[in-house]
């Protein structure tokens, strides 16, 4: 498969840590980056949307102090993911400043857009759209995204409900660029199976909001730890969009997870953070939680997705 430059080397691993709305912050960016993987934040976590030119100037000059101090491991690239529906009304703000800091990955999501491509590509960026299923995959790419992001079963937040196997199996019969995948990988092996099957790279989400680093209340970070695939409830309640989310947040919001009434996608609202609440209260999770066991610093749980990858594929060789 052809991957740019810009994520061909510099990786410990083929991960991506996946942008976790309100709580992937710089700090987890920073960490994330600085351990082999790329980091990536949704650019509305900045808020008010002033903080956006803070954050992005404080991940860029800490990556760049840590390459100079570590010429022989350099940093991975980051990422901002940028909300493209019609209802973000920061999105020209926000892709303003990406272009400004040169973000050498931009994760787009909810709708393509071939401006805001456009814009990336104006400086030497790559954009990465992500998609459920084959048709939107064939839109992102058709409006110049580079790449795709296939966000499988059993994937955090806003997920499809396709088995990775049939959607990486898809995608592959047209497209030969970069692809992620994303749905409970928690684990190295799991980071080597997704290779297995055809993506580029893993796409890591749930486990990392287990972390010291992440911006989540100790109980929303307990209850990862204590969670299983079984704990997680998948509806389009909380914001028109189906997503999966941790089934005891949803009963301490004094509802039934499993008796919840349907939205439709007309209840999308992204200005500003109109949905913040939502995320806060109602925790999104993916089914992999079960491989979670700690709250750690984020560089300790990519040591030990590091060790797993390379004992799996020493295993698979032997």
């Amino acid at each position: 498969m052809t991957v740019p430059s810009v994520l061909r080397n510099r990786l410990a691993i083929p991960a991506i840590g996946s942008p976790l709305f309100i709580v992937s912050n710089p700090k987890l960016v920073i960490a994330q980056c600085t351990s082999g993987i790329v980091g990536s934040f949704p650019a509305l976590n900045a808020r008010p949307e002033t903080m956006l030119d803070e954050w992005l100037a404080e991940i860029t000059e800490a990556l760049a102090a840590w390459d100079a101090a570590h010429p022989e491991t350099p940093s991975a690239p980051f990422a901002v993911n940028q909300i493209v529906h019609r209802s973000n009304a920061r999105l020209e703000h926000d892709l303003a400043l990406c272009v400004k800091y040169k973000a050498p990955l931009v994760i787009t999501s909810l709708g393509a857009r071939p401006e805001v491509n456009a814009a990336v590509h104006s400086y030497g960026g790559i954009v990465m759209h992500d998609i459920i299923n084959d048709f939107f995959a064939h839109k992102a790419i058709e409006k110049g995204a580079d790449g795709l992001v296939a966000v499988a079963a059993g994937a955090g937040g806003h997920a499809g409900v396709i088995s990775p196997f049939a959607l990486i199996q898809e995608i592959r019969s047209w497209f030969d660029g970069p692809v992620a995948l994303s749905g409970a990988i928690a684990t190295g092996r799991a980071v080597l199976a997704a290779e297995a099957m055809g993506a580029d790279f893993a796409y890591i989400g749930s486990a990392f909001i287990a972390t010291e680093e992440a911006n989540a209340s100790a109980s929303y970070k307990q209850a990862i730890v204590d969670g299983s695939a079984g704990d997680i409830v998948y509806t389009n309640l909380f914001t028109g969009v189906h997503g999966n989310y941790l089934r005891p947040s949803v009963v301490a919001a004094g509802l039934d997870p499993d008796n919840l009434p349907a939205s439709d996608a007309s209840a999308m609202n992204f200005h500003d953070g109109a949905k913040a609440k939502a995320w806060k209260d109602i925790w999104g999770s993916g089914q992999g939680i079960g491989a979670v066991d700690a709250v750690v610093p984020a560089r300790v749980r990519i040591e030990r997705l590091i060790a797993e990858y390379r004992a799996a594929k020493a295993a698979l060789a032997a």
